[in-house]
């Protein structure tokens, strides 16, 4: 790769963890003293095969010697981020350019419309509401008052059927553990006691009496890491205490299941409960509310499908099922007698995925043709009334509302469109512009173009590309390549601000459809998980290939980036194929993949990716491509950023602290290793506008400057010196 001189030759002294340090120069001349991360001779035996685990104790979140470890990872890594020549000057466009009111589409609960409304860079978006239009909005939720550095925000929230009481969670530092709170809507006063310790739930209301909500017991040990397996649904009481909370389903020893949900029908006659060992496949029971002696129903009692209740009219229930449908449809049945072979095609199966939703008395059938939106409106007896002209090639959102509402508001976007929100006269099927954002970014300015590619094993992959237009094919576009692929979602075109000042920038930004995602139904879901993983992985390195292959860029200016399960993706790719990008990104990553499933609610994770302990041919897979169990001796690795929260209490950060020791331990070569831990902060959810932008202008401030620039590339093609 080229080496790039920038005229700088900076020296900085790190304290490192007992004094030792391990020093190393990346290719920018900026020295580099890596703390020296204890090993520990800790060993694991799978299948008779034993396997190093020398940075275990990295995940006690609990220790000062962790906290040390993360104190001073910082200190290496903030201290080489302040040396980037534009990171200030990113930060400053990012912060311009995100400096615009932002407006979500409205929603009525009882007497008023609410929105949420951000006025530029508040760190939370406000909730807000009037009576009659041409009121002036008033605030009824303020989330920045929630804490003075705006790092707890709102979470779910939830209306009584006539809007006069409202629940609504909230999270602190991040984390997905929550607390709920009530409130009375006419007074704004708060009703009972605040709910804790709720994970992974929504609220759904029992008329004005209360509501049912789901959680875990607290772990014992750590709440951030400790494993959590036995979700139940309790009901709450107005006026008692959480004491004395009803449980509803679950908290047996004989069944556990991992997430379970309880929710009311709109006319608040049916209790649904889902129930789910793993994050695809639910169990589906129906209860009467009308009847007080009634007991739950069972409709499926296993868990070989994805299924929910969408709607009801009196008895008739109307589900949304993939059994025998991989692209999904929406069947009915009578809630007398409810299961699979009672049940009728509705909206058939097509060769798209369908994602419905209702309102105003119909149905809406979203789907996705190639990841763009496609809707068409049904009435409740099937017949198709037209299909809604959308604005263009994009992502549309948010076609539901309640029956009685005459009108519906949805979003549309791609990845070069900023979010506009539509009016859809229901009745009539015409929709007008509603809102339109305001930020300083001209579309025109842009173009967006979907290909399709072949990928190791024939398979063609769809890819979208979006730059400025008229760049230059000469192989020397900064690019950066992200990925998700797993767990059945799916990734649509999106606008985000954060891209836009990239390819301001002349960035590339390109976003292929993985395998493991859910863009072409179950079945393409299914060829990315546990034995078929590797699948994933190949889409991902042939997206690469092919933007190589065609100029877009080269390894030289190529970045892969990804979280979550994304993260994993960016993890095994660079292991697998170092020389393939100059940056890599890996974000809130699962990484130990041999010991995921021991962590917080990662067990239910193994529907994706099996689990080490299950055998020892899917022991062998994992490990063939655990990123943590494959950073090997005297490999140059591409500079790379590992970006993780210590809150995080999903993907726990101990996935990230092995990944980047491994790294700093093991690279060869002079790219640089580095791990930035925001403090307070989870998995993403809820962080504040003002973290956000200082992690963009880290992360695109990194990348642009292994790639070899000493200024911004303000014009496509900007010369770099080498």
């Amino acid at each position: 790769m080229k080496k790039t001189l920038l005229g700088l030759c900076i020296m900085f002294l790190i304290i490192a963890c007992k004094n030792e340090t391990k020093e190393q120069t990346n290719k920018t001349n900026i020295a580099l003293n890596y703390p020296e991360t204890k090993k520990v001779d800790t060993v694991d035996t799978y299948f008779g095969t034993q396997v190093k685990d020398p940075y275990r104790w990295l995940e006690d979140d609990r220790s000062e010697e962790t906290e040390q470890w993360v104190t001073t990872q910082n200190k290496t890594t903030f201290g080489y981020l302040e040396k980037i020549p534009f990171r200030s000057q990113l930060k400053d466009r990012l912060s311009n350019l995100w400096n615009y009111e932002k407006v979500s589409a409205p929603f009525k609960e009882g007497d008023y419309t609410y929105f949420y409304k951000n006025d530029g860079l508040q760190n939370q978006y406000v909730l807000y509401r009037f009576k009659n239009e041409g009121d002036e909005p008033k605030v009824f939720l303020d989330p920045n008052t929630f804490s003075e550095d705006g790092t707890t925000s709102l979470g779910g929230i939830n209306f009584s059927k006539d809007g006069k009481l409202v629940a609504y969670s909230i999270s602190e530092g991040g984390s997905d553990w929550r607390k709920v709170i009530v409130k009375n809507t006419e007074t704004q006063e708060i009703v009972g006691d605040t709910i804790v310790d709720v994970k992974f739930s929504g609220m759904s209301w029992k008329g004005n009496d209360g509501f049912y909500y789901s959680s875990y017991d607290k772990p014992k040990g750590s709440e951030l890491s400790a494993k959590t397996d036995q979700h139940k649904v309790y009901y709450h009481k107005l006026g008692t205490s959480q004491k004395e909370d009803v449980l509803i389903f679950g908290g047996t020893d004989a069944e556990k299941h991992r997430y379970v949900y309880g929710g009311v029908t709109e006319d608040n006659r049916y209790l649904i409960i889902s129930a789910s060992t793993s994050t695809s496949g639910n169990k589906l029971f129906i209860k009467d509310l009308s009847n007080p002696s009634g007991k739950l129903i069972t409709i499926l009692d296993h868990t070989d499908s994805d299924t929910y209740i969408i709607d009801n009219v009196g008895s008739k229930l109307y589900l949304v099922t993939n059994l025998d449908a991989p692209n999904q449809k929406i069947v009915t049945v009578d809630a007398s007698n409810p299961t699979p072979e009672n049940w009728k095609d509705f909206i058939p199966e097509t060769e798209n995925v369908l994602s419905p939703g209702t309102g105003g008395g119909y149905f809406f059938a979203e789907y996705m043709v190639d990841a763009v939106s496609k809707v068409f409106q049904y009435d409740y007896d099937g017949k198709l009334i037209r299909e809604v002209r959308l604005p263009g090639i994009g992502s549309a959102n948010g076609f539901s509302s309640k029956k009685e509402e005459k009108e519906l508001y949805y979003s549309f976007a791609n990845y070069k469109t900023p979010t506009t929100i539509y009016k859809l006269n229901i009745a009539e099927g015409a929709s007008e512009l509603y809102s339109k954002s305001k930020i300083d970014f001209n579309p025109d300015n842009y173009e967006s173009k979907q290909v399709f590619y072949t990928s190791k094993d024939g398979t063609k992959v769809p890819m979208i590309i979006t730059h400025k237009k008229g760049i230059e094919l000469n192989s020397k576009n900064p690019t950066i390549l992200y990925g998700y692929g797993g767990f059945n979602i799916s990734l649509t075109p999106s606008f985000s601000v954060a891209n836009a000042v990239w390819m301001e920038q002349g960035g590339v930004y390109a976003v292929p459809n993985l395998r493991g995602g859910g863009e072409y139904g179950k079945k393409w879901h299914v060829a990315g998980t546990k034995m078929q993983k590797q699948n994933v992985f190949d889409d991902f390195i042939a997206a690469a290939e092919f933007l190589i292959e065609n100029k877009y860029t080269s390894s030289d200016y190529l970045a892969i980036r990804g979280g979550s399960n994304g993260g994993l993706l960016v993890g095994a790719t660079m292991t697998q194929r170092p020389d393939l990008m100059k940056v890599a990104l890996p974000a809130v990553g699962v990484l130990d993949m041999l010991r995921y499933h021991t962590f917080t609610a990662g067990a239910g994770w193994a529907y994706d990716y099996g689990t080490s302990e299950e055998s020892k041919e899917m022991f062998d897979y994992i490990k063939g491509y655990s990123p943590v169990h494959n950073v090997k001796e005297g490999v140059q690795y591409p500079a790379t950023l590992v970006t993780t929260g210590d809150h995080d209490d999903r993907v726990v950060p101990a996935h990230s602290f092995k990944f980047a020791a491994e790294l700093q331990a093991k690279q060869s070569g002079q790219n640089p290793t580095l791990i930035r831990i925001e403090t307070n902060a989870g998995h993403g959810a809820g962080t504040p506008v003002s973290k956000t932008i200082e992690q963009y202008a880290d992360i695109f401030g990194f990348t642009l400057f292994n790639m070899g620039y000493e200024v911004l590339p303000e014009k496509v093609n900007t010369e770099v010196k080498g």
